[in-house]
Formats: structure tokens, C-alpha cells, sequence
């Protein structure tokens, strides 16, 4: 644990607010000297620590901008997720960066921000707008112990967790559009992107990248995506801290990691079957060059959408394009857990 992190978590920690240079300096094995040099460094870097005399040091404020130490102080202690952090002012893609380090068999937990990326992007390639400071741009590695054909339950986990956090950070009431949207008043303000390296029984490891348009306003969007994204700020009237936020979603997916494992899946499910958009209705799903209608019944033991396609066929649906046909008054109640209890039909 570098200094820094030491030192911010013990201000964060202190009793009435405040922690003298010798308490900092005994604690942490370090002269006082030292203890001012980084404090006069994360000034620099815009926290607000305030120095008296007869109180010691007192962190005000701090500011909007993702720096690593800060971010492992405010985390604490998880069991996977954000055991090492890591941050880049600005890098083509997180993904790109988490990938390499899979390659070089760094362990799972590992996460990778970036205050900017020159291409970053979404599903089937699309680019993603990732402007300096305004948003969340981060990937994680994970390295669990799936089937590749099981995967699609980390879009499940890592979407009831991006859903959650957000809720805990603003008084929006965020959506989840199967497979990987979240959406605010019917607008996308967050997506994930899984890309994996697997072999033919096991997954040897999995990059999970996430975006959020946290602070952007209306006008930064492009006119041709104005009714169809969002952002935190737009939504709320008032910016969002992106650090607190950052936490917010790492403690949750830390959390969610646990409970892609048989036995705790069905809960994960029924929770994202509750804050979904796409249960209950009938949609039109596009894979590539092929189209199929139906009615979105459920999701299926792995994370798969369950589709009662219009012959009344029940498919499994790994990824694809969604689009309601229309606001269908049907609600998933009716349909959920159905193929976790086993009680639908063999798939067309």
C-alpha cells in the first residue's frame, strides 16, 4: 500500500476530522518531513487539506479526478475487484490495456480507468464517445471459473451492479435493456462490453469494460444521439462525483462477482429480471444477418435471453441487438424463473 493511499485513508478515518503530522509520521513509519511532502504533493494534485497547528491535517475536499491511490483508499478491502487499480490519463482502450495484462498473467481484480481514450468502444465495434473527465471509462480483468457457454452471467452480474451504484449515487431510478444497457427516462447512460479469451471447456479469462456518461451535457452529445443518450448530469440537473461513483460500482461488482456461482445465479437473475425493460415484451433481436421476433420470456439459467420467437419456438439468445416492437402491457411476473425451475419446453 503506497504512502499516499496511507495517508489518505487515515484522514478519511480520523475521529474529529483531523490527524496530526505525528500521529501520520508514527503510524505510518515515516518521518513528519515525508508526511508533508505528500501532503503537499496531493495538493497538488487538488485535495483540499487544511493545516493547523494545533489540530493537524484535515481533508476538506477532494477532487474530480480519478487517481488510483485515492481510489484504493476509498475502496478498502475487497475480495477480488480493485486489488490493483491502475489509471491513465488517456489510453486507445482499457480493454486493449486489461487485455495485454491478462496476457501477462497478471492476477484477476485488476482495473484499469482512463480520464480519456481516443477509441474507445461498444458492442460489434461501435465507438464510444469517451471525452477527458466527464465520464467512467474502466475495465476489469476476471478469471472465473465458467464454461464459455456460462459467461453471459458476468453481463448479468456486472449490469445489476452498474444498475445498483448509480442508484445509490443519485436519486435516478436506472433500467436495465437486456443485454448490456443501462437507461434513465429511456435513454442510455451506461454499457458494457465483455470480450473473452477462452478454450474449448473453460474460460481462461474475461475483460469487462464499462462506460458511464457521467457528467457530460446535452450539447456534448451528437445531435444524431440527443433522444437516445444520456448522462448522469443531464438527468439529475447537477454533476456527479466520478470517484465516489468509481467506488460505488467496484464495491458492487466486487460483491455481484460472488454470486455468478451455482446456487446464488437464480437471486442475480430475479433481481435484474425486476429493474429489466425487456422481460414481457415482444421485440425484434438482430445477430448479424439474422432477424427474429418474439416475446421475451425470461432469462435462462446462464444469463441467455429466453424468446418466444412468433412460431412459437423458445430460443436462447446469447447477444444481439433488441428493439421493442411496442410497449407490450405483458410483464415478465408472469414468465420469470421458468427455465431455472425447469418448467419451459426444450429450445428451438
Amino acid at each position: 500500500m503506497s504512502l499516499d493511499v496511507q495517508i489518505l485513508t487515515a484522514l478519511r478515518a480520523a475521529a474529529d476530522g483531523a490527524v496530526s503530522g505525528a500521529e501520520l509520521s508514527q503510524k505510518l513509519h515515516v518521518s513528519r518531513a515525508a508526511v508533508w511532502a505528500r501532503i503537499e504533493d496531493l495538493r497538488s494534485l487538488g485535495y483540499d487539506i487544511e493545516a493547523s497547528p494545533h489540530r493537524g491535517y484535515r481533508l476538506l475536499n477532494a477532487p474530480d479526478v480519478l487517481h488510483a491511490d485515492d481510489l484504493i483508499s476509498r475502496l478498502g478491502k475487497t475480495k477480488v475487484i480493485g486489488r490493483d487499480i491502475r489509471v491513465f490519463q488517456e489510453t486507445t482502450s482499457t480493454n486493449d490495456v486489461i487485455e495485454k495484462l491478462a496476457r501477462d498473467g497478471v492476477k484477476e481484480g485488476a482495473v484499469v480507468f482512463a480520464e480519456s481514450q481516443t477509441r474507445g468502444r461498444g458492442r460489434l465495434g461501435r465507438k464510444w464517445m469517451s471525452p477527458a473527465r466527464r465520464g467512467l471509462w474502466f475495465s476489469v480483468l476476471l478469471r472465473p471459473d465458467l464454461r464459455p457457454q456460462e459467461a453471459t452471467r458476468l453481463t448479468v452480474a456486472s449490469a445489476t451492479a452498474l444498475r445498483r451504484a448509480i442508484a445509490s449515487q443519485t436519486d435516478l431510478k436506472p433500467e436495465i435493456k437486456w443485454p448490456n444497457d443501462i437507461l434513465v427516462h429511456g435513454k442510455k447512460v451506461a454499457g458494457i462490453l465483455t470480450e473473452m479469451s477462452a478454450e474449448l471447456d473453460r474460460v481462461k479469462y474475461l475483460v469487462l469494460g464499462i462506460v458511464v456518461d457521467v457528467n457530460q451535457n446535452p450539447g456534448d452529445f451528437p445531435v444524431e444521439l440527443r433522444k437516445l443518450a444520456t448522462s448522469l448530469k443531464a438527468e439529475l440537473g447537477q454533476p456527479v462525483s466520478r470517484p465516489a461513483l468509481a467506488v460505488a460500482i467496484l464495491r458492487e461488482l466486487d460483491h455481484d462477482y460472488a454470486r455468478i456461482a451455482p446456487g446464488q445465479f437464480a437471486a442475480l437473475a430475479n433481481e435484474w429480471e425486476e429493474h429489466g425493460t425487456t422481460i414481457g415484451q415482444d421485440v425484434v433481436i438482430r445477430m448479424g444477418d439474422r432477424q427474429v421476433r418474439g416475446r421475451a420470456e425470461a432469462l435462462g439459467e446462464d444469463g441467455e435471453l429466453l424468446l418466444r420467437t412468433d412460431h412459437g419456438h423458445l430460443e436462447r439468445i446469447i447477444g444481439g441487438d433488441v428493439t421493442l416492437e411496442n410497449d407490450s402491457p405483458v410483464r415478465h411476473r408472469q414468465y420469470q424463473h421458468a427455465s431455472r425451475a425447469g418448467e419451459l419446453p426444450a429450445c428451438g
